[in-house]
């Protein structure tokens, strides 16, 4: 008989297990540990790799889109461009008992009745009102808690030994593929739409981090830069997603108080305008089948749109994607970002370097047109050492707002220059125009690993007749195979040895494990998720046969040793199921 452990917190259990049996756990432990920071055991290491390849799987392989890696630690002047240093701030308080610090915006929405929106518009003097209103102290220690101030997110460093040059450790993996972005657009044969992906850590100076894998300093992020014409922003894998249904709680519904999502295809989302941008919904349906695939099922899933005040400062459109935990509700597993132009056109600001690409037309475009032709013989003698300068403004001005000033005026104010009818000439050229210059815009899926990590073990964990079951989605699962000798003698070991070993060089990943009676064996292989156990009996020694057991079900069928590995690698890929294995048992 199945039960959903409800009796106990699932973020308590699961953390537990994970410590026990070395997936994850507290790092720096004989230190006193540090919050934020965790250490992945060999099977924790395993599944989170196994999800990274997941997610290669449904972005980057069927879609074409590239790989890089690029530093953690990024000049200064990277994060001034991208607007983090002005704008990756939380704010804090310090109890000034114990000396605590508390992010500010987090303790009133646990002691006050604030949703997370409204606490994230809050201005320093409104919080501190807030605190000071409602006498709201250290959850701690009780203690008078400090006036409210804002707190860099980011970690600082230095490159090298000069104080001078400031670096920052990466709050995204994002900037890294913009600042390379003309080499890889010409890398890719200078062609559009394209998109990068890189996998990496991140660090973000968390002011009071208590949530484990949810909310850590050192973090591994998934961040994919599609770049495309947004004049042009068709979606060429949008036929296959579009009758994907997407569950959404959109920004104008969450003003009404609701928090009940509407249920749209991705054709009608696009259609109704719920979504901007095609490649931006084409991304959540993808992203919504990444999480099903990890075991998420759809109704434990919302796309969550963020209020302008919501939003990073470079989006013009946000969704969130949100999964049901046991403990804290609904949480962020990855967000859907329309980033514009944004990145590109300020480093092309703060670097000097072009971030526009050149598009060819299909065919030249002629074009008539007007422009502002500066007179030098009569701009000379009027304005002396400035006349290359106005000269220069002029022919950038606006023909028909030149014009236009000087009928109604008789002149025009070009700064604080007086510029009359004699000084330029309005002429109508005739051109033509083979292509436009443009900077791309961006639509941008961001994954945190590490929470995957953890809904992935949260949706996998069951019991059954009062053993843990983690039931992982078979293609993810840190190990594949069991392999057990029924018992530790009469040349049963060394038989299952040997069908060990021949899975391993097959490809497989496969613990050998002969400690104990069979019983613990599974028991101890459910628990960390292995999906098949083979099991070596004095019938192997007959007729090559051996037993296969499935670990959800517990169901077993037999089959001959040989069979082996055509049947489990297709079993692995999803191509049969586990009845297919062979004859029940």
């Amino acid at each position: 008989m199945e039960s959903s452990a409800k009796s106990a917190d699932k973020f308590t259990i699961i953390s537990e297990l994970a410590r026990r049996r070395g997936f994850f756990w507290q790092a720096y432990e004989m230190y006193g540990g540090v919050s934020g920071f965790i250490t992945y055991g060999d099977l924790g290491a395993r599944l989170k790799r196994r999800i990274e390849d997941k997610v290669r799987e449904i972005f980057s392989r069927k879609i074409g889109i590239t790989e890089i890696e690029t530093p953690i630690i990024a000049p200064g002047k990277v994060f001034e461009a991208s607007g983090h240093v002005e704008n990756f701030k939380e704010p804090m308080v310090e109890c000034l008992k114990c000396k605590r610090k508390i992010r500010a915006d987090h303790l009133l929405q646990e002691t006050m009745d604030i949703s997370p929106s409204e606490a994230e518009k809050l201005s320093l003097k409104e919080i501190k009102e807030i605190i000071e209103n409602h006498g709201i102290k250290c959850p701690d220690c009780g203690g008078t808690l400090s006036e409210p101030r804002y707190f860099l997110t980011m970690f600082t460093t230095t490159i090298g030994p000069y104080s001078d040059a400031i670096g920052y450790g990466r709050p995204e993996a994002a900037q890294g593929i913009f600042v390379e972005f003309k080499r890889l657009y010409e890398l890719g044969r200078e062609k559009l739409p394209f998109g990068v992906m890189q996998i990496g850590h991140a660090l973000r100076n968390e002011i009071s981090p208590r949530q484990g894998l949810i909310r850590l300093r050192e973090f591994t992020i998934i961040d994919i830069e599609y770049f495309f014409d947004p004049e042009d922003p068709k979606c060429f894998i949008l036929r296959d997603v579009e009758n994907e249904k997407l569950r959404l709680l959109l920004a104008e519904s969450r003003l009404r108080g609701s928090e009940e999502p509407i249920e749209v295809t991705v054709g009608e989302a696009l259609k109704r305008g719920y979504v901007k941008v095609p490649w931006q919904a084409a991304f959540m349906a993808l992203a919504k089948k990444l999480l099903v695939e990890l075991g998420v099922p759809e109704d434990k899933q919302r796309f969550i749109e963020k209020h302008p005040w919501e939003r990073a400062h470079y989006s013009r459109q946000s969704f969130d994607q949100e999964v049901y935990v046991d403990r804290w509700g609904w949480i962020e597993v990855s967000g859907h970002a329309y980033r514009t132009d944004y990145d590109l056109r300020r480093h092309m600001q703060y670097s000097g370097v072009d971030t526009r690409i050149f598009k060819e037309y299909e065919k030249p475009i002629e074009r008539v047109r007007k422009v502002v032709k500066p007179l030098m013989a009569k701009l000379g003698p009027t304005f002396k050492n400035d006349s290359q300068k106005i000269a220069k403004m002029l022919s950038e001005a606006d023909p028909a707002e030149v014009e236009a000033s000087i009928k109604e005026k008789g002149y025009y104010m070009l700064e604080n220059y007086k510029i009359l009818p004699e000084h330029l000439e309005i002429i109508t050229e005739e051109t033509k125009e083979t292509g436009r210059h443009f900077i791309p815009h961006v639509i941008e899926p961001s994954f945190g690993v590490d929470r995957l990590v953890y809904v992935t073990l949260e949706y996998a964990y069951r019991v059954k007749d009062d053993r843990v079951i983690l039931s992982l989605p078979r293609d993810i699962a840190p190990i594949q195979i069991g392999v057990y000798p029924l018992v530790s003698r009469d040349g049963l070991p060394e038989k299952a040895q040997q069908v060990s070993q021949m899975l391993m060089d097959e490809g497989f990943i496969v613990e050998y494990d002969e400690a104990g009676s069979i019983g613990r064996r599974y028991a101890r292989a459910d628990e960390i998720g292995i999906p098949l156990g083979i099991t070596i009996d004095y019938e192997t020694l007959k007729d090559e046969t051996v037993t296969i057991r499935d670990r959800d079900t517990w169901k077993q069928v037999r089959n001959r040793i040989d069979n082996l590995p055509d049947l489990l690698y297709k079993y692995f890929l999803k191509k049969i199921n586990f009845e297919d294995l062979g004859r029940p048992v």
